[in-house]
């Protein structure tokens, strides 16, 4: 909360001591409710500690953009933001890429740059750690596993993941389809492995025929795909126990709320996976969560790391997801903050619903770099500022910042220095990290994968049956190249009729997917 000794006047006239235009700015951000503190205002070079810079908790849900150039300051913002959010009783994920978050954890270490930076802020700083959970993608790296089953992945964030192009995405949707209407689950990618061999049998065939039928070379790109994904160690991310979305909303015992820090480092090579599973865990829960409508505070707060990396070579029918599914999250109480260099790396139709935004300096040493900064400044309101000067001079912890106002209309465009973090600012190291991970309440529930009985080893099973003696034996099928092995288990006609018996006869419930796909048994 802001301290009263530089709250500015709330009768909206702001510090009388201020130059004119900028006692209009600090008028802005003269707000009644509960507020996160972001910085003071900056004029003519001079930072103004009776001008505070804040964003009001309601708002917080309505979406924002952090964006800069590396090196400016976006991660210090976004453990800033993350620590108020949480003394606010507020629940916050964070995504972690670089590993430079875990110290949200642990007590800042004071010193002369935070004892000034706090005097030219009008922050009354004292060094704090917050509730945190460390989570990790299939556990590689420090934290909780985070797993998903290919099930509740779903086609359309698959064929992300995977590449694939949109006629393959679409027969991808069809086998899920195939699988959902048969109660046939789908737990890790030997499973739809399986699953799409069968249905290029000749056993198989006839299942799909209807509506479409999956074609002989498009189940090939999916089944090479598939294994050229599982050859980069990509296979600990898909299976039980499927991490649930709801533990990211959870408070401690002192009320504060559980920042979840997913470690990113290990798999920073791998950003189609990570951005696409980012998706993952924001459409899980889109899909689960009730409206809510307007809240006096978001049950959660995300904040989408690298967000470039989601909307690079995207399909149009992708990024409609993704402006809907932040659309409507909205009236779900969380609110989804991007992460990014430039605003021109988020879709318009996207950025047009971030309303809150903290833009740090951007660099013009190329022609690109000058076309994306005149396009950032068009995305800003009007202001007395020279926007294309002040954001190539801003320092580091510095910001050009306009948020939602209590009456949800757009605040002045404010240059901002902006607060210093209370918690360590910088990594904790790799023993502390597996202490806390093995201390967390989660640990006990995600950190042993299980592979229970699913469409793999029912196939399996069924191969493994000994055939009626009257049943005439038809040739096996030849193994396409890229497995021979697994193909070999699949294809074999007696276990294709064990499975296409047992699964005609079960009651199998057509699963309820939401916008990207995304589906969760609950069980």
């Amino acid at each position: 909360m802001t301290d009263s000794a530089t709250t500015p006047a709330a009768d909206g006239s702001g510090p009388p001591q201020l130059p004119a235009p900028a006692r209009e700015i600090a008028a802005g951000y003269a707000f009644t409710g509960p507020a996160l503190d972001l910085g003071a205002l900056l004029w003519d070079g001079v930072c103004r500690p009776d001008a505070q810079v804040r964003v009001p908790l309601p708002m917080l849900n309505r979406h924002g953009l952090v964006a800069g150039a590396t090196g400016t300051g976006k991660t210090k913002t976004l453990q800033l933001i993350a620590e108020q959010l949480s003394a606010q009783g507020v629940p916050v994920f964070l995504a972690d890429v670089k590993g430079d978050l875990s110290g949200i954890a642990r007590p800042g270490h004071g010193g002369e740059r935070v004892s000034t930076r706090a005097a030219e802020t009008g922050q009354s700083w004292s060094a704090r750690g917050f509730p945190v959970e460390f989570l990790a993608l299939g556990g590689i790296g420090h934290g909780i596993p985070v797993r998903a089953t290919v099930t509740s992945f779903g086609p359309v964030l698959l064929s992300k993941v995977l590449g694939l192009n949109r006629t393959q995405e679409q027969s991808l949707g069809l086998v899920f389809h195939y699988a959902d209407t048969k109660g046939l689950e789908l737990i890790d990618l030997k499973d739809l492995r399986a699953v799409v061999a069968f249905l290029t049998s000749d056993e198989g065939k006839p299942e799909l025929k209807g509506i479409g039928g999956l074609s002989t070379a498009t189940a090939g790109v999916i089944l090479r795909s598939l294994t050229a994904f599982e050859a980069q160690g990509m296979a600990d991310f898909f299976g039980e126990p499927e991490f649930d979305t709801a533990d990211l909303l959870r408070l401690a015992p002192d009320g504060r709320g559980v920042v979840s820090v997913l470690e990113l480092p290990a798999v920073q090579d791998k950003p189609r996976l990570f951005s696409t599973f980012l998706m993952w865990l924001l459409a899980d829960l889109f899909h689960d969560l009730p409206e809510v409508g307007d809240v006096d505070k978001p049950r959660l707060v995300f904040f989408f790391d690298e967000a470039h990396l989601l909307f690079h070579d995207a399909s149009d029918a992708f990024l409609d997801a993704i402006t809907q599914t932040v659309r409507l999250i909205r009236s779900k109480g969380v609110g989804v903050f991007f992460v990014t260099q430039t605003p021109k790396d988020v879709p318009s139709d996207v950025l047009g619903q971030l309303g809150n935004r903290v833009q740090h300096a951007l660099r013009a040493f190329t022609p690109d770099d000058q076309k994306a900064l005149k396009a950032t400044v068009k995305t800003f309101p009007d202001s007395p500022y020279d926007l294309e000067e002040l954001l190539t001079g801003l320092g580091t912890g510095e910001a050009v910042i306009t948020v939602l106002s209590e009456n949800g209309a757009p605040t002045p465009v404010a240059a901002t220095r902006l607060r210093a973090p209370e918690s360590l600012m910088g990594p904790v190291d790799a023993g502390e990290l597996d202490g806390a991970v093995r201390d967390s309440p989660l640990h006990g529930r995600y950190a042993q994968a299980v592979d229970r009985e699913s469409a793999y080893e029912r196939l399996a099973a069924a191969a493994a049956a000994p055939q009626p003696p009257a049943e005439p034996a038809r040739k096996r099928e030849k193994a396409p190249a890229e497995d021979p092995s697994l193909v070999e288990q699949v294809v074999g006609s007696g276990m294709f009729r064990s499975l296409a018996r047992s699964i005609g006869s079960q009651l199998g419930r057509e699963i309820t997917r939401s916008l990207f796909g995304t589906a969760r048994r609950r069980r």
